[in-house]
């Protein structure tokens, strides 16, 4: 377990067989409303509070004012985090955050070492690609995680991805997705009329991981991860269909039989 990042989500964690490998880069993709942004102020919070690993999170679309207020709904006082040293919000844009990392010193340098910290959180990739070309990504994402690792730093990349059989989009097709160590998926499926959440790990690099796909919610306290989603196949296709047990099946025979009998 030592060299495991532990998000606090204690049935994350257990997908993850105790959590991230210590210095991977995670790319966390899903749609709106998904709670990426909430599972990466998790993971901060409870890196500097239960953990001793303090982090930086890095906005590129919200005003750290929204961020503080949107914490306060989970009970997550980030202010209070960063007046303790234990963390740092950084709202910038990506194109002047890309040119610090060129010019050799970037921004991020002294709020590292402010804090000590071992986590970060990029909110979003999907910004990023915005300022970059397409033929760049590449080159571009590479550069930032390896500044990353070499920070010492254990990284969620959040992506949004409006398509979400596999993580799809820019990143994907820049072939982004093979420079992380892995990627979480998080997708909102419809089952009999009724919107539920899923999650998922596609790829987890040098780990075993949970294969299977559970059900999550957004509470009060943040993501808690229930059981593991079954009865149902489809789900990554977006048209999820209950799977017929043998039970079933025996049980809709007898009442077509019981049917016909009757009639006739």
């Amino acid at each position: 377990m030592t060299n495991r990042e532990r998000t606090g989500i204690v049935q994350l964690d257990e997908m993850l067989r105790g959590g991230f490998l210590q210095r991977d880069a995670v790319m966390v993709a899903g749609t709106a409303g998904s709670g990426k942004t909430t599972l990466g102020l998790q993971y901060l919070v409870n890196g500097a509070t239960k953990y001793g690993e303090n982090g930086i999170y890095v906005t590129f679309e919200q005003l750290p004012d929204q961020l503080y207020r949107d914490a306060l709904g989970f009970g997550w006082d980030l202010r209070a985090l960063e007046e303790q040293d234990k963390m740092r919000v950084v709202c910038t844009s990506p194109d002047v955050f890309l040119a610090s990392g060129r010019k050799g010193k970037n921004l991020l340098d002294p709020y590292i070492g402010e804090v000590q910290a071992r986590r970060i959180v990029i909110d979003s990739m999907s910004h990023v690609a915005m300022y970059v070309d397409d033929k760049d990504l590449r080159k571009e994402t590479y550069r930032l995680i390896m500044y990353l690792k070499t920070q010492g730093l254990s990284s969620l990349l959040l992506f949004e991805a409006p398509q979400l059989i596999g993580a799809v989009g820019p990143l994907t097709d820049a072939g982004t997705s093979f420079l992380v160590d892995s990627i979480i998926l998080l997708k909102p499926v419809e089952i009999e009329s009724s919107i539920r959440k899923v999650v998922g790990i596609l790829k987890m690099r040098g780990s075993d991981h949970d294969k299977n796909l559970r059900e999550y919610e957004i509470t009060s306290d943040g993501i808690v991860v229930g059981s593991s989603l079954s009865g149902y196949e489809g789900i990554m296709s977006g048209s999820p269909r209950k799977l017929q047990t043998v039970e079933m099946a025996a049980e809709r025979f007898s009442k077509s039989f019981t049917g016909k009998a009757r009639k006739g």
